[in-house]
């Protein structure tokens, strides 16, 4: 079943789906275009329990969650890509370091709690009502475990695909994952190779 908006979550890791929204080359148009979107983003990503109560109801944005919610992770998304970017190829620079740090400490990431659900199974709510810094904080706290992590930061890879500029975090067998999606640019990939193959032959 493809995830609401178009959205990936198969990077690795959340920073790196957030990353990933910002739509360039194969991976199309911007996805993070409102209200709406980011709270399926939020909830994809496991950063806010699907339907929860403190959130409103399933499908509809938590209460609160607006357009400045949507332009602060836009804000983010772009920190994150540079960042990751300029570790790929050398250092952050040292102005996007601060800024990445002060988004993780500027609130608590939001406290999951277990509650019995009707069926009595434990389902996953929020604690108190959802605060954008907090998520904000939760998503960069991510990227700096990343980036400071040897073993995890050695896997980042960015997509081998035509014009695809998504990175990934390589968790293959022999780490020998050459694109952000065997489906999507891997497929791209494949179809190339195969035309080229039936234009030699011919």
């Amino acid at each position: 079943m493809a995830a609401p908006y178009g959205f990936r979550f198969d990077c690795g890791r959340i920073c790196l789906d957030l990353i990933a929204t910002a739509g360039a080359g194969p991976a199309g148009p911007e996805r993070l275009t409102g209200p709406g979107p980011l709270a399926a983003w939020l909830a994809g990503a496991g950063l806010l329990p699907p339907g929860d109560p403190t959130g409103g109801p399933s499908g509809a944005p938590p209460g609160g969650l607006d357009a400045a919610w949507v332009a602060r992770f836009r804000a983010l998304r772009d920190l994150l890509g540079r960042v990751v970017a300029e570790e790929l190829h050398g250092r952050a620079a040292p102005s996007d370091l601060a800024r990445l740090n002060a988004a993780a400490a500027a609130a608590p990431p939001p406290a999951l709690r277990a509650v019995r659900a009707p069926d009595g199974t434990l389902a996953a709510t929020l604690a108190t009502p959802p605060d954008c810094a907090g998520l904000l904080a939760a998503v960069a706290r991510d990227a700096v475990a990343l980036l400071t992590d040897p073993a995890a930061r050695g896997r980042l890879r960015r997509c081998a695909g035509d014009g695809c500029a998504l990175v990934y975090l390589d968790t293959s067998h022999g780490r020998r994952r050459r694109w952000c999606s065997g489906a999507v640019c891997g497929n791209r990939a494949r179809v190339a190779r195969h035309r080229r193959r039936s234009g030699g032959a011919r």
